[in-house]
């Protein structure tokens, strides 16, 4: 396939004019930093002098930040807060990443999800994590809250040109929820993209969907070595969901899409140094190829802007994001994929 480069950074450039609603397991990473000062007495246990906490969005809240970079805030969350204090620092996080928020829903039943990780340094060396605590409610949500959720989806879908579905499998995304974003995107002729780990058959009508290669063989039941194997895999997800595509990721070897009538491409990673930390490097691929879905591109061209987005966020530490201007830069001097 001929990759035009000039229609490639026409699209980028395109990239902060879609309005994109984010639905799905709504998270914040808490990071607390401290320097290690002895063994505590009490158990054989470091003792930390804390030094500094960040708060940073995780989860489904990371994809709406990977938007909200890209498209000058144009971006809203639907999801579940608890009544903890953890809600309001959820709260604050996405106002400071202009991301409107005010349609969450609060469920005093359920945790606010929140992933604390204590991290440790001595002068001597880099900084470490410890430990890490896991605050969240493995349940569905309940049919009061599953109601809400649907009440905001349906008042919202009319203002924003995409959504992402973002399941963590945490319990948000039952499938009336799933069910009332397809419907309703599809009377008003919206885009709907689904980054999920598993029950990948569950989101039956979606535009497209972002599992990675590990994923994707659970769900078939084999290893994908071939472009064979990815045909055969990416044909399934299609048929399951009667999805137009399908962007499986596959870390270092890049990524592939598969299109209906069976169209394979191959798409290599343009720059493969300094990878530092891949977390949320899924959330900065499906931000970006839902906006440049969004935004008019074809399938091929939104995951290549996907992949150059994840180059970027990768050479970071933690769940990080890019820019438009960022994602310009790095765009290669010569893009070559394979069919």
């Amino acid at each position: 396939m001929n990759i035009d480069r000039e229609k490639l950074k026409e699209t980028i450039r395109k990239l902060d004019e879609p309005r994109i609603l984010v639905v799905g397991d709504l998270a914040l990473d808490e990071m607390v930093y401290g320097d290690t000062e002895r063994i505590s007495r009490e158990a054989p246990v470091l003792i930390l002098q804390h030094t500094h906490t960040n708060f940073i969005l995780g989860g489904a809240s990371n994809a709406a930040h990977n938007v909200s970079e890209l498209n000058k805030g144009k971006v809203s969350v639907i999801g579940i807060i608890g009544d903890d204090y953890q809600a309001q620092d959820l709260r604050e996080a996405f106002i400071k990443a202009n991301i409107n928020c005010d349609n969450l829903i609060v469920d005093k039943e359920r945790k606010t999800i929140t992933k604390t990780r204590i991290s440790g340094s001595c002068s001597q060396s880099v900084t470490q994590q410890i430990v890490r605590i896991d605050r969240q409610t493995n349940a569905p949500i309940s049919k009061e809250t599953e109601d809400k959720m649907i009440e905001a989806i349906n008042r919202l879908l009319p203002e924003h040109d995409a959504v992402i579905l973002s399941d963590y499998h945490i319990g948000t995304l039952t499938d009336k929820v799933i069910s009332t974003v397809v419907d309703g995107a599809k009377k008003l002729n919206k885009i709907v993209i689904v980054d999920a780990q598993k029950e990948l058959n569950r989101y039956k009508g979606v535009t497209s969907m972002t599992p990675n290669l590990p994923d994707t063989q659970k769900h078939v039941g084999y290893y994908l070595k071939s472009k064979a194997d990815f045909l055969m895999a990416g044909g399934k997800l299609i048929q399951e969901t009667d999805a137009p595509s399908v962007l499986i990721t596959c870390g270092s070897e890049g990524m592939v899409v598969i299109e209906k009538g069976g169209k394979y491409t191959h798409i290599p990673v343009f720059n493969k140094s300094k990878v530092f930390d891949v977390t949320g490097a899924g959330d900065t691929v499906t931000a970006t190829y839902t906006l440049a879905l969004a935004a008019g591109a074809e399938p091929v061209y939104a995951a290549i802007i996907g992949n150059i987005a994840a180059g970027i966020v990768i050479k970071q530490y933690g769940c990080a994001t890019t820019t438009l201007e960022e994602i310009l830069k790095s765009v290669p001097d010569t893009i070559e994929v394979d069919e």
